[in-house]
């Protein structure tokens, strides 16, 4: 930690002046007659009052009348400023105040621990300025600053002043509880409480040894790692497979025709930088070519768009700048007022590049010759490796640069520059892992990597003695060298073990770990290079054999591997293997990567780390055609590698801020935006009155609004891949084996009666296909009730409701029928007359019949 402190001192502009050896003192010296003698009276104001015990108190002190500009009253060293604190016990605490320049006002901080009575009292013991020149505070010899006459300043001081202490809190401005809802920027500067969440991508510049940040709030970073291993702090990403909007940037698929089942892909990129909910990437515009850009991260709307053969510039780094900086970047007090302000940095080409994160336009565009880049490696500085002398003998500096400030020069940006120890062959390079953003240059004996570790100050060193192509024949040599001397303190060779590739490489911890060809890790303590630890195995065959990606990630304590048959997760404190995130295949024949016999998804790119996930997706080293179905993007909660969501929308991870992701696709030519969007609900109810008793049918829609597919049925989480999938990648509405279903989300239905008098309707969940919802409801009395529509929102959309009214009239009339006159009943009588005439009919017929056949 001292060597890191040491790195980040930074020089202050030299003063044109040398400061006197006599300086104030709290009254004239013996025989001097001032030419100025003035009265004064003290000042103090302290707040608030009551305050709760272990509270910060505000105390503000000053005299009039103020003092002149460039002078000071240096209290620290005269005493002439004391604020006297006597306590409910009885003890008194006095604490010396320094003025600032101009002002003789000063201020301070001060915490009651005990309940009670305090005191406080400003006193000022006066201060008498010999005539001369002042500047910044100070007398000095010669002739910078400005002239001014003797002046004594009078003692004065304060009547007691009583501060109560209680043991209840006293609460400020009510806390502002982080959003769960669709929100969007500006954040209104009351809600203090959101600041871990309003980070910004990429995450240099936040953590590694004395930056920025950390001066100003040493203990808030729950991180423990530097952002050079793809962790990206104080930012939110999203909880759902749900998207917000996408883009076409390229053309990519299936071709179709004679391709028959082979198809095309391409890139089409990732914001580099987002700040402010605004995404800053370089596009390729039809008829245009390469455009400087920047869109709302959210919605995809342009905000600027600059030809890069027209000056644009797409930033690489955010620089944050505190109010008080000079020119080299002297860091501010907490406290110090003045504007926090953010630059945007590009270096690349020999050239510092800066860029107005408003209009897209140049503030800066310098030399850094002789350098090309320089690793951004915390706010505010870069590393940087210099060749001096000729080919056969040359000579390595490591340079520190500030970005900070306007300088043309390189000169009077170098902060520090120390021999690097080691030679190296004529036309040999190499490379940072990619996380390093640092493009190659001559180091090394023949090729190695050094990886910084900010927690001890020291780097991991490792050079091989043969081509990386032979690393199981080569030695290597593993070295701890100073970040701030140079000096190597320790060297050891390691065992001939099969190394895996360079961007594998860690150091984090005080550790540095080595990825082996045999599925293992082998870490190496740097402040001894004793071992520390061998890992545990990767999983039969293919964790074993180490296949997977060229990356590292470290963050949360561990350390992680992307693998053909799945994500590894490794304790930084003893290699235990802490969990193990697989990806099964959709389909039997889809994947020759197997875990225990099941065909499992191949991952071999690195993830990107925020808000307490990893966001990663499927790939492999040289993918064949006809192109794997089944890959996608996953998302994995990162202390217990259980999966959160995953979609078969492969692509590689990019930006995440805000609650939001980008995922470039380079099989459909698309960069999509994952993350939450905004809903729409509405409801109707009968509109005309309904009589008292009847029921009434109340129906409505929850739509999705998100400009990805406005319009269309907001679904549960549990079937957002299906619903995102269907809609976005042409996949069935059942899924691939029409086995599924989708599901709405829960509307809450309620009514409110004329006297405000709240009624419970209940709870009825959407279709899912076509977003509609709809209750049966029986209004209990006569009235005018307006009807509630509440959809909650959730991981994928922000809440939304509606109203309508309906009224409920009298109870139709219920009319009672009159007597009826009775009617004699005929029935039997008509019947028997019936009966009579058949029988007699029947006898006429008989006697007929008779009479013919006697003829």
């Amino acid at each position: 930690m001292a060597s890191l402190t040491l790195m980040a001192n930074v020089p202050v502009q030299p003063v044109q002046a040398q400061v006197a050896a006599d300086q104030q003192f709290l009254s004239p010296p013996s025989g001097v007659t001032p030419v100025f003698t003035l009265d004064t009276v003290a000042f103090l104001s302290f707040t608030p009052n009551p305050i709760g015990v272990g509270q910060p108190l505000l105390v503000n002190t000053w005299i009039t009348p103020a003092i002149q500009a460039e002078k000071r009253i240096m209290s620290t060293i005269t005493g002439a400023c004391k604020l006297t604190i006597t306590k409910p016990d009885g003890n008194k605490e006095v604490i010396t105040l320094p003025s600032t320049m101009s002002e003789a006002s000063s201020w301070t901080n001060y915490v009651p621990e005990q309940v009670g009575e305090y005191k406080l009292k400003f006193d000022f013991y006066g201060t008498y300025f010999p005539g001369g020149y002042y500047y910044n505070g100070y007398l000095v010899t010669n002739t910078t600053g400005n002239w001014y006459n003797s002046t004594y300043y009078q003692p004065s001081s304060t009547a007691e002043q009583t501060l109560t202490v209680q043991q209840d809190f006293v609460w400020s401005w009510p806390p502002s509880p982080l959003p769960t809802d669709y929100w969007t920027r500006p954040v209104n500067d009351n809600n203090r409480e959101w600041w871990p969440i309003l980070g910004n991508y990429p995450g240099t510049g936040y953590v590694g040894g004395g930056s920025t940040w950390d001066a100003f709030y040493p203990d808030t970073n729950p991180y423990d790692s530097p952002p050079y291993y793809n962790l990206h702090p104080w930012v939110q990403g999203p909880n759902s497979a749900h998207i917000v909007w996408k883009r076409q940037n390229a053309v990519a698929g299936l071709i179709g025709g004679p391709a028959g089942i082979y198809g095309t892909t391409s890139s089409p990129g990732n914001p580099s930088v987002v700040y402010a909910g605004r995404a800053y990437q370089t596009v390729t515009k039809p008829g245009v070519g390469s455009v400087a850009q920047c869109y709302d991260l959210r919605t995809g709307q342009i905000y600027y768009e600059i030809p890069t053969a027209q000056g644009g510039v797409t930033p690489s780094y955010i620089q944050y700048v505190s109010p008080t900086a000079s020119t080299i970047g002297v860091s501010a007090l907490v406290g110090a007022s003045g504007t926090y302000s953010v630059e945007f940095l590009s270096i690349s080409g020999g050239r510092l590049m800066k860029v107005n994160p408003w209009t897209g336009a140049l503030t800066l565009n310098v030399s850094i010759a002789p350098l090309t880049t320089g690793a951004y490696y915390k706010n505010g500085y870069c590393w940087s490796v210099q060749t001096l002398g000729d080919t056969t003998n040359p000579i390595y500096r490591l340079l520190n640069w500030t970005t900070y400030g306007t300088s043309s020069t390189l000169a009077a940006r170098i902060m520090s520059n120390i021999t690097w120890l080691y030679s190296a062959t004529p036309g040999a390079t190499m490379s940072y892992p990619p996380q390093y953003n640092m493009g190659p240059f001559n180091l090394l004996t023949t090729f190695g990597s050094i990886l910084p570790d900010y927690t001890t100050g020291l780097a991991a060193f490792a050079n091989l003695s043969m081509p990386w192509a032979s690393w199981e024949r080569a030695d290597m040599n593993l070295s701890a060298v100073s970040l701030t001397t140079g000096q190597v303190q320790w060297s050891i060779l390691l065992p001939k073990v099969g190394l895996y590739a360079i961007p594998c490489w860690v150091a984090d911890h005080g550790k540095v770990a080595f990825l082996t060809g045999k599925g293992h890790w082998l870490a190496y303590d740097l402040r001894s290079g004793q071992l520390a630890w061998q890992s545990e195995d990767m999983e039969y065959p293919w964790g074993a054999a180490s296949f997977g990606a060229y990356a590292v990630q470290s963050a949360y304590g561990m350390l992680f591997r992307q693998s053909y048959d799945g994500v590894y997760a490794f304790n930084w404190t003893n290699g235990k293997i802490v969990w193990k995130y697989s990806a099964p295949a959709d389909a039997p024949y889809e994947s020759p990567y197997i875990e225990n016999g099941t065909g499992v998804y191949p991952f071999n790119s690195g993830g990107v780390i925020a808000d307490g996930k990893m966001y990663v997706g499927n790939s492999e080293h040289s993918e064949s055609q006809p192109l794997t179905r089944g890959w996608g993007v996953h998302c994995i909660n990162i202390t217990t590698g259980e999966g959160i969501w995953n979609i078969s929308l492969p692509g590689t991870v990019g930006a995440i801020a805000d609650g939001y992701e980008t995922v470039a696709n380079s099989r459909d030519g698309y960069m999509y935006v994952f993350g939450k969007g905004q809903s729409a609900t509405t409801v109707t109810a009968p509109d005309v009155v309904m009589p008292e008793g009847n029921g009434i049918v109340i129906k409505g829609t929850v739509l999705d609004m998100s400009p990805a597919q406005p319009g269309t049925p907001c679904v549960s989480k549990d079937s957002m891949e299906l619903q995102m999938e269907y809609l976005h990648k042409q996949m069935p509405i059942g899924g691939i084996w029409g086995n599924e279903t989708l599901t709405g989300v829960p509307v809450t239905l309620s009514a409110l009666d004329s006297n405000g008098t709240y009624v419970s309707i209940g709870t009825v969940t959407t279709d899912g296909y076509y977003g509609t919802f709809s209750m049966a409801w029986t209004p209990p009395k006569q009235d005018t009730y307006k009807i509630l529509a509440s959809f909650a929102g959730d991981d994928s959309y922000g809440s939304s409701g509606a109203s309508t009214a309906v009224s409920v009239g009298p109870a139709p009339v219920t009319i009672e029928p009159q007597p009826q006159a009775q009617v004699p009943d005929y029935t039997m009588t008509i019947i028997g007359v019936g009966i009579a005439v058949i029988i007699a009919v029947v006898i006429a017929v008989a006697a007929a019949v008779l009479l013919l056949r006697k003829r």
